[in-house]
């Protein structure tokens, strides 16, 4: 397939390429050598960071693996302390580069500590999931958890690029594939319905690596979030185009995922996340019934949950008190005052709140 390049503008520009076989651009986004470069992967893809690591050598880098746990489990300050130290005995200096390769969870992980080691030096992304491709690794978010809450300890760090191999979306388990559709319908309803036109035309294609149709929703995806990104790089915008459009969902979503200690798919909450707020919104006479419909009808066609426990509302009305959004004692959440007309709801009453979660509410928990 033909490369696509998609930019993205803001204070700190950079380009996310999507295409197949791109290994041999990674060095044109790292920068020239000598410099070292610390590739930092996971467990699960030890593999696919040495011939990352061996590659960069070839090409002239001082290039060292550095492997992590999987997934969330990565995402800790203990693990970036870790990198932190590698880096330290490495002597990484600030003309130094870290490439993040991995899911999202990863990515996060390597941007934060590119943020933060030196103040700052230069990182590259190599999302390997659908998630990672069309949501983690663009935007110049980093983050890792503490018990307390998801993604409360970051910096904004933009990488010098990023890239998106679809090479690797051929071995993705097909449940982490689905899982990645939440982030893709999730750009549909906040910014481009053409997206949903995609997958409702053929949900089945759409649940699986397709030549044709995933670089379409991929590449539709990344330029709604960067779009976006270039207009409020820094979630500060307080008029117009503002970054939190891109937390539809995720409110519920990143309380599900802690009530569940990470347990449950990114993709899988926010998609429970979405149906919530959807519902939420036509409740408050915001959103018209139809789309709150479309809602779960698109989402279940791809087999995405739409329903969590009845029991477990206390505990995710606490974890959402806690969410970055929140304004002291005073809960925001995204919600949709049409197709694609994305807007904040601010301290809606807790018995609105209790109605729209009995629509998504269940007695038996759904993986």
């Amino acid at each position: 397939m033909t490369l696509r390049r998609i930019g993205v503008g803001g204070p700190v520009p950079y380009d996310v390429l999507v295409g197949r076989g791109l290994g041999g651009h990674l060095p044109d986004l790292v920068g020239p050598p000598p410099r070292q470069v610390a590739v930092v992967h996971p467990r699960a893809l030890r593999a696919t960071g040495e011939q990352v690591r061996d590659d960069l050598s070839r090409a002239g880098y001082a290039a060292h693996a550095v492997e992590v746990p999987d997934a969330e489990q990565a995402k800790t300050v203990a693990v970036a302390e870790f990198v932190w130290s590698v880096l330290g005995r490495c002597r990484f200096t600030r003309t130094d580069v870290v490439v993040g390769v991995g899911g999202g969870a990863v990515t996060d992980l390597a941007g934060f500590v590119a943020a933060c080691w030196l103040r700052g030096v230069r990182v590259v992304l190599v999302p390997t999931t659908l998630l990672g491709m069309v949501d983690a690794a663009v935007g110049g978010k980093t983050a890792v958890n503490i018990p307390e809450g998801k993604n409360l300890v970051g910096a904004f760090h933009p990488p010098a690029g990023v890239l998106c191999d679809l090479d690797t979306l051929d071995t993705l388990p097909a449940a982490e594939f689905v899982s990645g559709l939440a982030e893709v319908v999730k750009a549909g309803f906040i910014a481009d319905p053409g997206i949903l036109d995609l997958i409702e035309a053929d949900p089945q294609r759409a649940t699986r690596p397709d030549p044709d149709l995933t670089p379409e929703l991929v590449e539709r995806a990344i330029r709604v979030k960067a779009r976006v990104v270039e207009a409020d790089l820094t979630e500060t915008a307080t008029a117009g185009v503002s970054r939190e459009v891109l937390n539809y969902g995720h409110t519920l979503g990143h309380a599900i995922e802690r009530v569940e200690r990470y347990q449950w798919r990114h993709g899988s909450a926010v998609s429970v996340g979405m149906v919530f707020v959807a519902e939420l919104a036509r409740l408050a006479g915001r959103l018209d019934e139809a789309t709150a419909d479309r809602h779960r009808a698109v989402l279940e066609a791809v087999g995405l949950p739409t329903r969590y426990r009845a029991d477990a509302w206390p505990a995710l009305l606490e974890a959402m008190r806690v969410d970055k959004k929140a304004r002291g004692d005073r809960l925001r959440f995204v919600v949709l005052d049409g197709l694609a007309r994305p807007a904040v709801l601010e301290a809606p009453d807790l018995q609105l709140l209790a109605a729209a979660y009995a629509e998504v509410a269940d007695d038996e928990e759904r993986a």
